[in-house]
């Protein structure tokens, strides 16, 4: 959860901290006092667009830092290890947004300086801002559709991984047939082109490193006398004359006088030299042997130096063409061959490619089929849970349909898939169209919920869907602008108890302008607004508690802070929150859900 937030230079907020209750906090001011600047420092904090006109004016940078506290095996702390960052001795994770006053923007996560784009992985784990902008992202199918599959949970997300595993493989081989049937005329030239090449290469018949063996065989047979010349001559110097004349007696012959001289010596220290003096000479005599098998086989072979030659000339045809060297072009052949066993355009292999394309067909149309049954199934019952929550929202006659209907093909869709003698578009998600409609009343005909709804009720639909969706939902911190837009009176008495609900499995954020949903906040901050030097606006957070609560919601009931009605009013509201709260905790603590009473409000 998020514990505490400070913000720095951002809107007409010079500095102030936020100190946030793990239940529900709500945030109240004025008009202009800068609660929006609470919420745009929290999209900030999550990775969001750096816009520098909201650095303050005559701030050098706007400053928002987050202080999360999270456990070791938590998703928020796997993001911050493999981006190296590093939690605090008390195991919060520290991030930072910093926007400079030429909207450059930083960010820091864990006391390292990491990109945006980690600090909006971190929020995905660990914060949900539901704004305006989260309302009309609501309006669109594919979010609509997430919706549902949220709420389903397994029954529709394990099919849902079948129906995509298959949609793959089907997906290649659509892709795969339609690449050789349009290119079948392309495709036979290179692959004729490809066989020439191998042909040629095979009747050359290259083997690795041939060609430098080839190299240094032509070099040895060209230079056939001069190599004779000096391996004879090394031979003669280590063996002596052939005719054994005593004036040219050779290395091995002198080493050996010197051996018998050390050996019949009667100094020790002499006799000691003699057996390294005796490893000189049997390490001459080996090279004066591999010198006269050297000799021996040295002999000049035209014909031979001729086939190399020739065959080195073979060799480099090839090379020219394919490669820099024999190894070269045996790697260009291996490549060849792979080509073309994917290159295959006769009918055989287009027809069996088609048969895989169509028997993978009918395995996706049966996983499709199964994936919009568990959300049918799934729709039911979260039209009902949704509709139960409008109805203790002041929208007693309104219900929530969730529509689940295939998407069909358009013509010459890539996608399209036959699925129970219909052609439908087989997205990443399914075939399914979900549409969330509304019946405003009795007798009201479902529609759209951008249709349907107004401002406000579009607002507490949000909210009756964050409610049920609460136990699906992972992320620890929920944050609400103005879910209370266009509502009051018990609307918004129901509000506040829902968002106290919420509460209990999540930390809830708001920002409200309602007494009724302040009152059951378990922390209430305010932002004041005061003047600074220059005349800039400025303004600061602070706890608000017992009677500083009191005047503030008497202050939020049309301004009645000064009078001791608006004061006895206050107090009703918070003793009629304070009881519900209450009565819900003895509820849980035994196990059983609190009765849904609802009471009339005079506001």
């Amino acid at each position: 959860m998020l514990a505490e937030m400070r913000i720095q230079g951002l809107g007409v907020i010079d500095d102030a901290t936020l100190a946030l209750h793990a239940g529900l906090t709500v945030v109240t001011g004025e008009t202009g006092a800068g609660k929006t600047m609470v919420v745009t420092g929290l999209h900030l904090l999550g990775g969001g667009r750096a816009d520098a006109s909201r650095v303050r004016s005559g701030a050098q940078r706007a400053v928002v830092e987050g202080r999360f506290q999270t456990t070791i095996d938590s998703p928020a702390a796997k993001v911050a290890a493999d981006a190296g960052a590093e939690p605090d001795d008390d195991g919060s994770l520290i991030a930072v947004r910093t926007v400079t006053a030429d909207g450059r923007s930083r960010a820091h996560l864990g006391g390292r300086s990491v990109p945006n784009a980690v600090l909006s992985e971190l929020a995905e784990q660990v914060l949900a801002v539901h704004g305006q902008n989260d309302q009309l992202r609501l309006l669109r199918s594919g979010e609509q559709r997430a919706v549902l599959d949220r709420f389903a949970g397994d029954p529709v997300l394990y099919v849902l991984a079948d129906y995509q595993r298959v949609r793959a493989e089907w997906a290649e081989a659509v892709r795969e047939l339609t690449e050789r049937t349009e290119r079948s005329r392309e495709l036979a030239r290179e692959a004729e082109l490809l066989r020439h090449g191998l042909a040629e290469i095979e009747a050359v018949a290259p083997e690795s490193g041939e060609d430098v063996a080839l190299v240094d065989e032509a070099r040895r047979l060209a230079d056939v006398d001069q190599l004779r010349e000096i391996a004879t001559g090394a031979h003669l110097a280590l063996t002596g004359a052939v005719d054994g004349d005593p004036d040219a007696p050779g290395a091995i012959g002198l080493i050996g006088e010197a051996r018998r001289r050390l050996g019949g010596a009667e100094d020790p220290a002499l006799r000691e030299l003699e057996p390294r003096v005796a490893e000189a000479v049997a390490v001459l005599a080996d090279v004066g042997g591999e010198l006269g098998g050297y000799l021996d086989r040295l002999d000049a072979d035209p014909a031979r130096l001729e086939q190399v030659l020739a065959r080195q000339a073979e060799l480099k045809q090839l090379t020219k063409k394919y490669a820099a060297d024999v190894d070269g072009v045996l790697a260009w052949a291996d490549e060849a061959r792979s080509r073309l066993s994917g290159m295959d355009t006769s009918e055989e292999a287009l027809a069996a490619l088609a048969a895989r394309r169509d028997e993978l067909a009918v395995e996706l149309a049966e996983h499709a089929v199964a994936v919009s049954e568990a959300r049918k199934e799934a729709a039911v019952g979260l039209s009902a849970a949704v509709s139960e929550e409008l109805d203790g929202l002041a929208m007693p006659q309104a219900r929530l349909e969730v529509v689940v209907e295939p998407k069909e093909a358009d013509a010459g869709d890539p996608n399209a898939l036959p699925v129970q003698g219909r052609t439908l578009h087989a997205g990443p998600d399914g075939v399914d169209e979900v549409e969330l409609q509304l019946i405003a009343h009795s007798g009201a005909p479902a529609l759209p919920i951008h249709k349907g709804a107004s401002g406000g009720e579009l607002s507490r639909v949000m909210l009756a869907l964050e409610v049920v969706l609460a136990d699906a939902d992972t992320v620890p911190t929920l944050v609400f602008d103005e879910v209370d837009a266009g509502v009051g009176g018990r609307a918004a008495v129901e509000i506040g108890r829902r968002l106290a609900r919420l509460a209990r499995t999540h930390q809830v954020v708001v920002v409200t302008h309602l007494p009724q949903v302040a009152a059951y906040a378990d922390r209430h901050l305010v932002v004041d607004k005061g003047a600074a030097d220059g005349g800039l606006t400025r303004s600061d957070v602070r706890v608000v508690a017992d009677e500083r609560r009191v005047v503030e919601l008497a202050r939020m009931l049309a301004g009645m802070d000064s009078t001791e009605t608006g004061r006895a009013h206050a107090e009703e509201l918070l003793d009629t929150a304070t009881a519900y709260k209450l009565a819900q905790a003895r509820f849980r603590r035994r196990g059983k859900a609190a009765p849904k009473k609802r009471e009339r409000s005079g506001n």
